[in-house]
């Protein structure tokens, strides 16, 4: 279980671009700190998440919908 502070450091460490959304290409890059996501977020893959929770359909993953991604798992403290 990630505190939210947790989770923002982690986010932080996958948004090479620093953009504020991380995309499937920078979570392949990292993983190990997709393991974690995955885990996290009870989702077995990247392609998972961004299907499951990517609420905008852009392709990528904000900070807000990790956290909620995270909370739906009950994983977030």
């Amino acid at each position: 279980m990630a505190t939210e502070q947790e989770l923002q450091s982690l986010f932080n460490d996958l948004d090479r671009d620093q953009d504020g959304k991380v995309s499937l290409s920078e979570l392949f890059l990292s993983p190990s700190l997709s393991a974690i996501i995955s885990a996290e977020t009870s989702t077995s893959s990247p392609q998972a998440l961004l299907a499951q929770y990517d609420a905008d359909a852009d392709g990528k993953i904000t900070f807000a919908e990790l956290k909620q991604a995270v909370e739906k798992a009950n994983n977030l403290t």
